[in-house]
């Protein structure tokens, strides 16, 4: 069952049991008062036995409101739940695109993969761009790109006189 529904649930059987104490201390109060023929009900004006009927009450207002505040609680913790789960999900997801991205290096050089690095944080760098990021020379990054283009990784598109490279994989 689900906890807003259960909880729900708690504080309408509250209610009722809340009404069902009430009615009966109403009806026990009443009979004491009737049934009292003592002198100090008619000296006083009350009953010293209707003193004793009161712990039962304050008991049953106590575990009442305890139930009712684990009714709301349940109520609102379904919420709080459902934000837990949803960040849960979020952090597993970047864990297992992280895994995926790290299997990816494995399987390539070390300048293929500072290439590769550099394109992911800035996916649309331009050829200049990268060769000052990667630290390789002009003809040495064109031949690598090339390559990682035949590997259908990454693709160049035309920008100006320059070409911006982008992953064709996304993480």
């Amino acid at each position: 069952m689900d906890n807003k529904k259960l909880g729900i649930i708690l504080i309408i059987n509250c209610i009722i049991f809340s009404f069902i104490i009430y009615t009966f201390n109403n009806s026990l109060n009443a009979q004491t008062e009737t049934a009292c023929s003592c002198t100090e009900m008619l000296d006083a004006g009350f009953c010293p036995h209707q003193k004793s009927t009161h712990w039962q009450t304050y008991l049953g207002i106590i575990l009442i409101s305890a139930i009712t505040a684990l009714g709301f609680y349940l109520i609102f913790f379904e919420k709080s739940q459902k934000h837990i789960l949803s960040t849960l999900e979020k952090q597993k997801q970047l864990t297992s695109e992280e895994e995926k991205f790290n299997i990816l290096l494995k399987g390539l050089n070390q300048e293929e993969q500072k290439i590769i690095k550099a394109v992911k944080e800035q996916g649309g760098i331009t050829q200049q761009t990268l060769r000052f990021r990667t630290d390789l020379h002009k003809s040495k990054l064109s031949i690598l790109l090339e390559q990682l283009e035949k590997k259908d990784l990454i693709y160049r598109k035309e920008k100006g006189k320059t070409k911006q490279v982008f992953l064709k994989i996304t993480f």
